[in-house]
């Protein structure tokens, strides 16, 4: 079970067993408390700053450190491949395992609509704020810091990456070349709705073989979606043989 921070008298959490977690010591812990404070605690407690800026920054800078990582790892490898090695180390489900490793959910500041629905353990807030917390680092360190909790956190992930490994998790690829070997034509993807706030949207997506829909998918992305749908119509279509 997840444990909770304990909770000073000013209200600030008490983040030495975070900063041991990442391997970094906060000379402005306001970084990191800002980087923990989830846009639900932001409008309902305090009514201050969320963390929704350094998810942006974070992003940035995780996806240059990967990429970085990658072309050191692998000095020889093409474009095609070195990013979808990327992909998938800055995918939504592998930040959320990079973050449950080091318990940030226990940390986090979600106001009571979030707390009530799960967002200490949820996906989506987990890797949004693993990014934050990155960020914090960089403004906190610099970038030496902020590359060394990267490291930190997937070095020996990208040193056992295979491209076996990768490829099961691309769904989108694994589909083309199913319908490929079949002599069946290629998928194709189109979002059937947007819904949510502007900040936040959900996209659906319907993916359509010959015009006719084979399966859907929710994501807050657009590729998220597409890879959710792919995913769906991956099991379709097992299923779909084994009762052949």
């Amino acid at each position: 079970m997840t444990r909770r921070t304990r909770v000073d008298d000013g209200g600030v959490p008490d983040l030495s067993r975070l900063e041991t977690g990442l391997g970094h010591t906060f000379h402005d812990r306001r970084y990191l408390v800002r980087a923990l404070t989830h846009s639900s605690y932001a409008h309902e407690e305090s009514g201050g700053l969320d963390n929704e800026p350094l998810e942006f920054l974070g992003d940035a800078a995780l996806g240059l450190f990967v990429a970085h990582a990658l072309l050191q790892r692998f000095p020889g490898m093409d474009e095609g491949g070195l990013s979808k090695f990327k992909a998938f180390l800055v995918s939504r489900p592998n930040l959320a395992s990079a973050a449950r490793r080091i318990e940030l959910g226990s940390f986090l500041r979600l106001g009571k609509t979030a707390e009530k629905g799960h967002g200490r353990t949820k996906e989506s807030l987990l890797s949004d704020a693993l990014e934050a917390v990155i960020a914090s680092v960089l403004l906190d360190g610099g970038e030496g810091a902020a590359r060394a909790l990267v490291s930190r956190l997937f070095k020996a992930q990208i040193d056992g990456l295979s491209r076996e490994e990768v490829e099961k998790k691309d769904f989108k690829t694994g589909l083309q070349e199913l319908m490929q070997a079949g002599g069946r034509p290629t998928p194709r993807y189109r979002v059937a709705a947007i819904s949510g706030p502007a900040h936040s949207p959900t996209f659906r997506v319907s993916l359509l073989v010959d015009g006719r829909e084979l399966a859907r998918g929710r994501g807050r992305t657009k590729k998220e979606a597409e890879q959710r749908a792919a995913r769906m119509a991956l099991r379709v279509l097992g299923r779909a043989g084994r009762s052949a």
